[in-house]
């Protein structure tokens, strides 16, 4: 398993942070998603032969935020 935390840039309510993390737990792989709304954070463990960066990223991109990272 894999652990990595993103920084998302717009996230501002509950319903942006269900969003986010309905998106992130529907890719192959992912085992946990916790989004942190005050520090604009997503933390996610993986598995990394399953999945990797790249797609975490677009999976927050497809809910219209932005990754600072």
């Amino acid at each position: 398993m894999a652990d990595i935390t993103l920084q998302v840039q717009g996230m501002t309510c509950n319903h942006c942070k269900m969003a986010v993390e309905k998106s992130l737990q529907q890719v192959e792989g992912v085992t946990q998603v916790d989004v942190n709304l005050e520090r604009g954070s997503v933390q996610i463990q993986y598995d990394a032969q399953k999945t990797g960066k790249d797609q975490l990223e677009a999976a927050i991109d497809d809910t219209g935020f932005d990754v600072a990272n």
